[in-house]
């Protein structure tokens, strides 16, 4: 009987011995997408996946990727630059590809496979919809094209994104520029207690300035184009 070569062989690859192979697909393959359509960076948009359409938060979040977006495609630059990313699903992340299709650009949808996932949203450009095993390379990937983070209202995984980006920032870990929205004055402030945090002594007055919050629209693409326009539109390509 003829065996499969090793790489076509499901039971290797499968198998706990070929995770490191798994792994290494799930970075050289979005990379090689990336390169073909020659994108060199992302501003990405977290939030819930439960806020659906004709909620304040969805439109917010279409309207704004829709304007970046504008805003993106009409520079002077032979590269995709700033171009919206999601995680890929509904909610929030929708809203976001919607805006920036709508707007006539590329945007990129990075999803992960879950127990009861609901899919890719239909939305994102079609040949940039990638689909994780691993949240870690999921959230490799945000990070390493991202020159802005736009946090909507969300549960534990956004959440988890947020607080990721914020350490990675916070550490130094992250040496490039990173311009951070919290949209929703209330909700983060109900959520998250930052005051509490700096009067308890676990982070310093500093750490406060890591980020903006706004409800609004108009000021969150203002200080968003700002930020990426004094800090990174010199600097195209990814830099951790």
């Amino acid at each position: 009987m003829k065996k499969a070569k090793a790489y076509r062989e499901p039971s290797f690859i499968n198998s706990r011995d070929a995770r490191p192979l798994r792994i290494l697909a799930e970075y050289l393959e979005p990379k090689s997408r990336f390169e073909h359509f020659g994108l060199d960076d992302t501003i990405v948009f977290y939030g819930s996946a439960r806020l659906t359409e004709g909620s304040h938060w969805y439109e917010a979040a279409r309207q704004l990727a829709f304007r970046l977006t504008q805003w993106s495609r009409a520079l002077d630059s032979k590269k995709q630059r700033f171009v919206v990313c999601t995680g890929g699903g509904p909610g929030i992340m929708e809203a976001a590809n919607r805006g920036a299709a709508e707007a006539g650009g590329l945007n990129v949808g990075l999803s992960i496979s879950l127990p009861h996932e609901e899919g890719a949203n239909p939305h994102i450009t079609r040949d940039l919809v990638m689909r994780f095993h691993y949240f870690f390379m999921r959230k490799f990937w945000f990070a390493y094209l991202a020159k802005a983070t736009i946090v909507f209202p969300g549960g534990f995984g956004t959440l988890d994104e947020l607080f990721e980006i914020l350490t990675l920032v916070q550490t130094k870990k992250m040496a490039k520029p990173m311009p951070i929205v919290l949209f929703g004055t209330q909700y983060w402030k109900e959520v998250i207690n930052f005051d509490a945090l700096l009067r308890h002594g676990t982070i310093n007055a500093a750490d406060l300035q890591l980020f903006h919050r706004t409800d609004s629209v108009d000021d969150a693409y203002a200080w968003v184009v700002s930020q990426l326009t004094a800090r990174a539109l010199d600097k195209p390509g990814a830099m951790l």
